[in-house]
């Protein structure tokens, strides 16, 4: 079996945090988001390779990375894109990269930003016994979270209608971007986009697949973030932190307090701060700030500043309401 781990998308919603750095890349405490992916996919034996797919601007970002981590299986397969006019899609890219790669396995397609409370090798068992295209699914508890996804209707464990981003949906159950396919499936991917079909998210092909062959749903309970915004990467912290906080030992803190959910890294500088529900990232400096549900790229320097849900570029100094 192979797997696939999209990290093609450009998180414009994230900028400037993510400007020049994948979202994958982001810490979920001592780890990245992808990294904790990464790890399940390395101890699998039923997984042979993997493939990361991601753009031509990050490619050299996703080498470095790899290079410093231990693992064997990730291999980089690169979309000739370099901004997010140029994007294929994640079906059209995919299509490419099987092509590309010469894959002939069964598949396994996951999101890079995906923080999932499932095990990988759980989900691969039930595909395993389905032996049929598979999907995750999750309950977001809300409908109008539900018009973001691709909503997912069942009967027992079998998919018997599949909607991409419903503006009205009927339920909140959702495919999440964790998929399986067996390889007489995937064989159906040049047909799926030579007849025009949206070459944009998975789930479209889901939904055009379901309706011609037997497609499965894998349901979970626990916690799933889709790390696409400041929001949800704040939250994927939360649930990791667990009301904890995570100060690296070379921070320094001066007449300082750290609140719940807050993660400092190396060489944060705080003085006469109070943080709360916030990331601040390597050699940022704080002095007399209060910062709230905020993220704090690395160098930054804030002085005389109250802040509650704001991304802070890297480099950035800001005193007093002016910046440089």
């Amino acid at each position: 079996m192979k797997a696939v781990v999209l990290a093609g998308g450009y998180a414009t919603r994230m900028w400037p945090i993510t400007k020049h750095r994948p979202k994958m890349f982001l810490p979920i405490g001592d780890s990245t988001v992808v990294d904790r992916i990464f790890t399940e996919l390395e101890e699998d034996d039923r997984i042979d390779d993997v493939y990361v797919s991601t753009n031509e601007r990050f490619a050299p970002d996703f080498e470095s990375h790899l290079a410093e981590r231990e693992f064997e299986k990730p291999q980089l397969s690169i979309e000739e894109t370099t901004d997010e006019d140029e994007k294929f899609g994640v079906v059209g890219a995919l299509a490419q990269l099987i092509d590309r790669e010469g894959v002939d396995d069964d598949l396994l397609v996951i999101a890079g930003d995906n923080l999932i409370s499932f095990d990988v090798t759980d989900f691969l068992d039930y595909f395993d016994q389905q032996d049929a295209p598979t999907l995750a699914a999750y309950d977001v508890g809300s409908r109008e979270k539900a018009k973001s996804y691709g909503l997912v209707e069942l009967e027992g464990d079998r998919v018997v209608d599949f909607q991409e981003k419903p503006d009205d949906p009927r339920s909140t159950l959702v495919s999440i971007a964790c998929y399986a396919f067996p390889e007489d499936a995937l064989s159906l991917l040049p047909t799926y986009l030579e007849e025009g079909n949206n070459p944009d998210e998975p789930g479209w092909f889901v939904q055009w697949l379901q309706s011609r062959e037997p497609t499965y749903a894998y349901t979970f309970e626990g916690a799933w973030f889709d790390i696409g915004t400041p929001e949800s990467y704040l939250d994927a912290v939360s649930w990791h932190l667990d009301g904890n906080s995570l100060v690296a030992e070379s921070a320094t803190l001066e007449n300082a307090t750290v609140g719940d959910n807050v993660h400092v890294m190396d060489g944060v500088t705080l003085e006469d701060t109070h943080l709360e529900h916030t990331v601040v990232f390597p050699g940022a400096t704080v002095r007399n700030g209060d910062i709230r549900r905020s993220i704090i790229d690395q160098g930054t320097h804030l002085e005389d500043l109250d802040l509650a849900g704001a991304l802070i570029g890297a480099h950035t100094t800001i005193r007093n309401g002016s910046s440089e």
